[in-house]
């Protein structure tokens, strides 16, 4: 009762604050940005104590709070945050390379890269399948030839498919799980993140080429080529300039991490390439070059936890409950083909590969998905400004879906399999990363 007492104090203050200045100024970004991280966290702490994951508290605060419920975070204050996103989505890929080590990858890449591959393979044909299946229920399919409707099918497949690094992660450093389980669902994720970033950029071309989007040009083969090549180079270079940093200087570690996470979001706007597989590659190489890569790490977790707890509500925020809804008929049987796929799909790979029991659990850490899909889903409405936006409500719908179920399933998974720390021994800051640490 104190927590909602809290909350309501809170949201009262909002109230009677907001009207005295003008919509969309900075001081109202920052005074919504200080309610979300108070507002996200009391919630998050409710369902902690309800044995819920904090992240699912973070996302119900957002949609309750957002411009879509009661409309104390505004459409022009979530506008003003996006910045915040982009710092966490920056942070969190950093973050999730630095959780990779060479000796693991070169162990154990080939067991991952079996798993993602049977995974994500299988879930891409199946959602496909399942989209070309309800056709007839969906409006903008309505008198199109068949094989465009396959590569809208496809289309909405490669965004349905995509995994939450920022989920996973945030779920590690809550309960403090390190085994198998965690271990594998991580590298998994991260490998499938890069994939999926080839595959959605690639079907896109192969979908503009057979329904072109009204005078739309299609991204060229070498434009992909470069968002994806271009990025591995750069984040490799920026891993050894990290690395360097914290051989010969090594201070001041909070204000430079956040320093190289606004510095990587500026190259990959300029460049043109993947901000996530630029950071992510970033931060492999920064910690498997440098001893101090650790303490770089652990200084980011620290000082971003209002960034992640914020993130997380945003995320939260951008689901309208009234465009949701009527589409959860259609949906729904798309979401349980989806997660039937990736356990089937990681089983697979699981034999091919030739793996133990370890990985029997690994499906449920696979079905989250929060920030990138969402950002998928926006790129796919403006390739596409007649189609798109049903086909992004779908998928947000899905996702909707999909962040409120998947860490329960990966809560439950880690439980399950032994490896989560009692309560008392979770990490006090836990949600720094908790958030974080990446769509």
């Amino acid at each position: 009762m104190r927590r909602f007492g809290v909350l309501v104090v809170l949201l009262v203050g909002m109230e009677l604050i907001l009207p005295l200045g003008e919509e969309g100024q900075g001081s109202q970004a920052l005074l919504a940005f200080g309610f979300l991280i108070l507002a996200a966290y009391t919630i998050g702490e409710v369902a902690r104590s309800l044995g819920v994951p904090k992240i699912v508290g973070y996302l119900v605060s957002g949609v309750v709070f957002g411009p879509h419920v009661l409309g104390t975070l505004t459409e022009g204050g979530a506008t003003r945050l996006v910045p915040i996103s982009e710092l966490a989505i920056a942070m969190i890929a950093f973050l999730a390379g630095a959780e990779l080590r060479w000796a693991e990858v070169r162990d154990r890449g080939i067991l991952l890269g079996k798993i993602m591959t049977a995974e994500l393979l299988v879930s891409f044909v199946a959602i496909t399948a399942a989209v070309f299946v309800v056709q007839r229920w969906i409006p903008i399919a309505a008198g199109l030839p068949q094989l465009q409707v396959l590569a809208f099918a496809m289309l909405f497949a490669a965004v349905a498919i995509v995994h939450s690094p920022a989920v996973t992660m945030a779920l590690l450093t809550e309960t403090g799980a390190r085994g198998p389980v965690a271990r594998t669902t991580l590298g998994v994720v991260l490998l499938a993140d890069v994939a999926v970033v080839l595959l959605f950029s690639l079907v896109l071309v192969l979908a503009r080429a057979v329904a072109p989007p009204g005078g739309g040009a299609a991204p060229s083969l070498g434009t992909v080529v470069w968002e994806i090549g271009g990025a591995a180079l750069i984040g490799a270079v920026m891993g050894l300039a990290v690395a360097a940093y914290l051989r010969f200087v090594g201070k001041e570690m909070v204000l430079f991490g956040v320093l190289a996470a606004f510095f990587g979001l500026e190259v990959a706007r300029l460049a043109h390439v993947e901000l996530l597989l630029m950071l992510l590659v970033a931060g492999f190489v920064a910690e498997n070059l440098s001893q101090h890569g650790d303490e770089l790490r652990h200084a980011i977790e620290r000082s971003a936890e209002p960034i992640f707890v914020v993130f997380f509500a945003l995320a939260g925020a951008k689901i309208d409950l009234g465009q949701v809804a009527p589409l959860l008929p259609l949906v729904l049987p798309i979401a349980v083909v989806r997660v039937a796929a990736i356990w089937g799909g990681t089983r697979l790979g699981a034999r091919w590969a030739g793996a133990g029991d370890e990985t029997r659990l690994v499906w449920m850490g696979l079905v989250s998905q929060a920030g990138v899909a969402i950002g998928l889903a926006a790129i796919l409405a403006d390739a596409y400004p007649e189609r798109g936006p049903y086909l992004a409500g779908m998928l947000l719908a899905l996702i909707a879906i999909n962040e409120s179920v998947g860490p329960i399933l990966f809560r439950q998974a880690l439980t399950r399999s032994g490896e989560t720390e009692a309560p008392e021994r979770a990490p006090a800051t836990s949600s720094a990363t908790e958030a974080a640490a990446s769509g």
